[in-house]
């Protein structure tokens, strides 16, 4: 298929397979080798690249960044952060005056994220630079630098302004896309690749028919109203924490901390649910908070309970052809709390993901929505613990006399992230958790006291 971008601020236009990497790209048909191979998979930042499209420069990782993802859109790699005649970008210049660079392999991921960063006038380098992994140099360095370039101007080379164009591999209406789904069903759906990449750069797989989202404006639209969010399924997981961080804060913060903003700017809710991973963490908070699912297969609609999407391991209630279009959310008072365990803080697969949101009325609990990840085949509700507590006083011995219920529902698996009994012990500690948190206590494990 043919494919046209800006490269570093000249028009390229080549003839590419559907799932040909940047990365590779980049590096064995252009020799710009400055875009580092690392973890090939999304995690190191390494190969951080800036993509501009209509909604401005985002970070994005050029290991499973597909090259007709790329139609007519920009992209800078390292090579042309600095200017044309070599001029140094504000960060590079601030990297180098407080020695934020030693082995280097790192250092081009981190300086194309400093320089999107820049570009967007964003200043919370920490949450900025979290996808971007460091092994000798230390990240105090970094950050300084980061902060000394930021009151820096934008240099006028970095004004990409890339032109629309019409992509006739990506369908650009949701009529047209269903259409061809039902007549194509063992075809795959390509938004933002984060998972479908690791298909093909560990599991070697060909993906034979492919159509790429980018181009279906309805799936990427958020529509607010008085009552909901409806969030189209190619919206990104950038948008959903925008969008929900007034509302829902804690959901919120378990996506700032469950994606890098290389891997937020590329992720999409719908690819996330559609996957039906047991350990996928957007699905126990929208679960939680009453989620309905939206369907479509050729020109038939329907609508479920998210949580009556997930059947049993690797089994959703989906039929050939049938695509995930669209998830509402409702709004309502803030009970949602969301607690993510894993082995490590930020980005790293969950444990265990419990999601809470109980209604208390008059001190009783009038409603329970407890949902997991991490405990089940799929994500699942805790109906026992749920019966377990309506009806009864919002007490600390209504909670403790829960607490038994945790084993009706779940029987976890022991694998390498956790074991059985911890799961199910993290779970019903969580429980207690939120009974802490709604009652003003602090459980944020991350402010340590003596």
């Amino acid at each position: 298929m043919q494919v046209t971008f800006l490269l570093n601020g000249e028009t390229v236009e080549i003839e590419t397979s559907p799932t040909h990497t940047l990365l590779d790209w980049l590096r064995e048909d252009r020799t710009l080798c400055g875009t580092k191979e690392g973890c090939n998979e999304g995690d190191c930042g390494a190969c951080t690249v800036m993509v501009t499209d209509h909604d401005g420069p985002k970070a994005l990782n050029a290991c499973i960044l597909f090259l007709p993802q790329l139609h007519g859109k920009a992209v800078r790699t390292v090579e042309g952060i600095a200017g044309p005649d070599g001029a140094l970008h504000p960060v590079q210049k601030a990297m180098i005056d407080h020695h934020g660079s030693q082995c280097g392999f790192c250092t081009p991921g981190f300086v194309v994220s400093m320089a999107v960063a820049h570009a967007n006038g964003r200043r919370d380098h920490d949450d900025q630079l979290a996808g971007n992994l460091c092994r000798c140099t230390g990240y105090a360095p970094i950050v300084r630098a980061a902060d000394a370039a930021a009151n820096k101007p934008v240099p006028d080379w970095m004004q990409d302004t890339p032109e629309h164009q019409d992509a006739a591999f990506a369908p650009s209406d949701l009529d047209t896309l269903a259409k061809w789904y039902a007549a194509h069903p063992d075809a795959t759906l390509i938004a933002g690749a984060t998972d479908v990449g690791l298909w093909v750069t560990k599991q070697l797989r060909d993906l034979e028919e492919v159509a790429f989202l980018y181009n279906c404006k309805e799936l990427a639209k958020v529509v607010e109203t008085k009552t909901t969010f409806r969030f189209g399924a190619a919206v990104t997981m950038t948008q959903v924490l925008e969008t929900v961080s007034g509302h829902y804060p804690s959901y919120a913060e378990m996506i700032r901390r469950y994606g890098s903003v290389q891997v937020r700017n590329a992720a999409t809710i719908g690819g996330n649910i559609a996957n039906g991973s047991p350990i996928g963490d957007n699905p126990p908070a929208l679960i939680a908070l009453g989620a309905t699912l939206h369907l479509r297969n050729g020109d038939e609609t329907r609508e479920i309970p998210l949580e009556d999407f997930f059947l049993s391991y690797g089994k959703q209630d989906r039929a050939p052809g049938e695509l995930v279009t669209a998830i509402t959310v409702p709004k309502g008072v803030d009970a949602l709390r969301c607690y993510k365990l894993s082995k490590r803080y930020d980005q790293d697969i969950s444990a265990v993901c419990g999601c809470f949101n109980i209604t208390v009325t008059d001190g009783s609990v009038s409603d329970a929505r407890i949902a997991f990840g991490g405990m089940a085949g799929i994500p699942q509700r805790a109906k026992a613990v749920e019966a377990a507590l309506v009806g009864k006083p919002w007490t600390e011995e209504t909670v403790t006399a829960a607490l038994p219920a945790f084993a009706e529902d779940f029987t976890p698996m022991s694998d390498m992230r956790a074991s059985a009994d911890y799961r199910l012990t993290a779970a019903t500690n969580m429980l207690q958790r939120y009974f802490a948190d709604i009652a003003g206590q602090r459980v944020d494990l991350l402010q340590v006291t003596a």
